[in-house]
């Protein structure tokens, strides 16, 4: 099979999108569903602007806006790789066995499967090793250990808007929601234990760790979809797990 009849599914993209022709990438942020729609193209450019604009252009390739809540629009045993980063320790945790049996039906006898989430296990031990320090380490510092773990599960104004003016956020806030309405925040957090054990648990096989390099998907190379542009690593500090359908 050549890798141009292979389609790679890239979920819950947001900004982060691959322009290869074989990599679909679906969202349902306000983003994805302005760059896809040309009187929404139209506002969205007029009132970006900085970083956000600069976020918004970048979105390359085969722009698909769906909301996963209602599945993923695509035929049994259609797709030869689905890829998520930093999607499923937002759903909550009754809801993400749903969203795992969804890619197990539209992925190949085969296919592959690579989850990115935030690694709890690296970050507790991160904590750990600065409580220990104790007098050692600056007070803020400790804190910063405890926020990576907690700070986005509880926090509930939208990232990008901290910095903004007060009527700015009221905007902002008014046409999208606080960070929990608009599923910014975490629900649950996974380590190579428990998401191995809820993956096999659904019948996925062969469950390994990976890097941001590695991969068993045969074109990981040239699509690597944890690096930016600059070659550097998205998502740090994150878990890579791949299993086969």
């Amino acid at each position: 099979m050549t890798s141009q009849q292979q389609t790679v599914l890239n979920l819950g993209c947001g900004f982060h999108t691959g322009a290869d022709p074989m990599i679909v990438n679906v969202d349902f942020s306000p983003f994805i569903r302005a760059r896809t729609n040309a009187f929404g193209n139209l506002v969205a450019r007029r009132i970006l602007s900085g970083e956000r604009l600069r976020r918004y252009e970048s979105m390359q390739g085969n722009l698909m806006a769906h909301d996963l809540r209602r599945g993923i629009p695509f035929a049994d045993e259609s797709i030869d790789f689905v890829y998520h980063s930093h999607v499923l320790e937002h759903l909550d945790r009754d809801v993400a066995p749903g969203f795992l049996r969804e890619i197990q039906r539209v992925l190949k006898p085969g296919g592959l499967q690579r989850i990115v989430v935030p690694d709890l296990e690296l970050l507790v031990r991160r904590y750990l090793a600065s409580l220990e320090e104790q007098a050692a380490s600056e007070p803020r510092a400790h804190d910063h250990h405890v926020a990576e773990i907690l700070e986005q599960c509880v926090r509930r104004q939208p990232a990008g808007t901290r910095d903004l003016g007060p009527w700015k956020k009221r905007l902002y806030a008014f046409a999208l929601g606080d960070a929990r309405k608009r599923g910014e925040t975490h629900q649950w957090m996974y380590d190579r234990r428990n998401l191995s054990d809820l993956l096999t648990g659904l019948g996925f096989r062969n469950v390994s760790v990976e890097t941001p390099a590695s991969s068993r998907f045969e074109h990981w190379a040239r699509i690597n979809l944890d690096l930016d542009g600059a070659g550097d690593v998205r998502k740090r500090d994150s878990l890579y797990l791949e299993c086969v359908r």
